[in-house]
């Protein structure tokens, strides 16, 4: 498991996607050499070198690499042959779209010639296909993963050992667990005297603790020399937050979030970068997207009485209230009758454009003015009404300390969790946000903002 961006990414994806880079490099790398070759009059090394040759073929490659992340083609490597042939025959057609574009900006420099392009994107197509099935099929099962055995048999045990199973692209195998006692569930090796002899013979490379009770339980000196040798010994909700990535509150300590190995919440250098870098973005996208919100103003107003712009009360950084400001999605007055009530996904009180507004999530396109006020960042967790996070705080732990950063538009729990709108999903977000906040830096926001575009574009994704 690599850590790029304060995300982790499995190996095997990283391997996948070097792969596929060199794959698609050769193969617009061998068309234009076969092109050249029939063109008597060029000369490769002129075309590659003097002409950025290397250049316009790189831009196509990035392209394409995009364009299979954009369609999920990196998260879900289980796809059948059929589905994937017109997913990637849709990437392949995405590249084209893009070199029409960059002839149209009159960036000839970057733009591959009509020959090799056609006959680079066929061999690539017959490449890709052929790769991937070879991969998920053959070179996945045969990448050596790492075995990993749990100390106990906590409900968090449980939930990790099946998360793992579910997707071995993470490179970890739960081989079972050690408990005194023998609950349903799970394949259990032995006694917890037992862990050395466990290990001799299935010589893990990880060991999770993950014991209900270790005052008496806990066999220290002999995770101490395992660890020596060179086993990594890890606490469940570290492992918790590394498959899940997010951070279980059901067995969290306030201790353990205040004696974090990481810096743990948003320094002072890193709230004034933020707020920078959000402020520009912000800035850049109103002014881009000022035509957009003109005609999603003018839609809401004609075709639903009442105002275009919404304005609520928000909580945001440190319990301060401010005023949001969105698009109206909904009937007018739609609480007049029922109050303060969660929005559910087919909620009738969604006008027909409305709908689309929030699919696309255009209805957020003014909190922009509100990231531009000061009031909210473009990226963290999202701002709740007072009524509810009044109520909030009394029923979950920890629900308070999301508040010590500015709400986002976007953030971590909107692309990583569906909508949600139940206590059970408003904890699984609460735990998505702590993980936002605990490795909070410039690059997981790049991450999270990328992601969006994808989910705005695409119509699909979390919420």
């Amino acid at each position: 498991m690599l850590r790029l961006f304060h995300v982790n990414v499995s190996s095997r994806i990283a391997a996948l996607l070097a792969s596929e880079f060199i794959l698609i490099y050769s193969c617009y790398l061998a068309a234009t050499l076969v092109w050249l070759r029939r063109d008597l009059r060029a000369d490769a090394e002129v075309y590659l070198i003097d002409d950025q040759g290397w250049l316009r073929i790189l831009t196509v490659v990035l392209c394409l690499l995009f364009s299979l992340y954009f369609h999920d083609l990196y998260s879900n490597l289980g796809t059948r042959p059929r589905e994937l042939l017109q997913q990637v025959g849709v990437v392949a057609g995405t590249a084209f779209l893009t070199e029409a574009m960059l002839g149209y900006l009159k960036l000839k420099q970057l733009v591959v010639p009509a020959g090799p392009m056609i006959a680079g994107s066929a061999l690539n197509i017959i490449a890709l296909m052929a790769w991937r099935i070879f991969f998920s099929r053959v070179l996945l099962r045969k990448m050596r993963s790492e075995r990993v055995i749990f100390l106990g048999n906590s409900p968090m045990v449980q939930e990790i050992a099946s998360h793992l199973e579910a997707h071995p692209e993470k490179g970890l195998t739960p081989l079972g667990f050690l408990d005194d006692s023998d609950p349903p569930g799970g394949k259990r090796l032995g006694a917890i005297s037992d862990l050395r002899e466990v290990v001799d013979r299935l010589h893990p490379e990880r060991i999770v603790v993950g014991l209900r009770e270790r005052r008496s339980n806990l066999p220290v000196t002999q995770l101490l020399e395992l660890r020596l040798s060179g086993i990594t010994i890890e606490d469940v909700l570290s492992s918790y937050e590394m498959a899940f990535e997010r951070i279980s509150t059901h067995e969290l300590r306030p201790s353990q979030l205040i004696f974090s190995s990481n810096e743990l919440g948003p320094s002072r250098t890193g709230v004034r970068l933020q707020t920078s870098y959000s402020m520009v973005i912000a800035a850049l996208a109103a002014l881009a997207t000022a035509p957009l919100m003109l005609l999603v103003a003018a839609l809401v107003k004609l075709t639903s009485p009442g105002p275009a712009l919404l304005r609520q009360p928000r909580v945001g950084k440190n319990g301060s209230i401010f005023t949001l400001y969105k698009f109206r999605s909904m009937v007018r007055d739609a609480e007049a009758h029922s109050g303060a009530v969660w929005a559910t996904w087919n909620d009738p009180r969604v006008t027909p454009v409305g709908r689309w507004l929030r699919k696309l999530r255009l209805d957020e396109l003014p909190q922009l003015f509100n990231v531009l006020k000061g009031d909210m960042s473009v990226v963290g967790p999202r701002p709740e009404r007072p009524e509810f996070v009044a109520a909030l705080e009394k029923q979950i732990p920890f629900y308070r300390q999301r508040h010590c950063v500015k709400p986002g538009i976007t953030g971590w729990a909107q692309i990583k969790h569906k909508y949600g709108d139940s206590i059970e999903d408003t904890v699984v977000k609460l735990e998505y946000d702590l993980y936002y906040i605990k490795n909070l830096a410039p690059a997981l926001d790049a991450v999270i903002m990328f992601h969006t575009a994808k989910v705005m574009l695409l119509s699909r994704g979390a919420q």
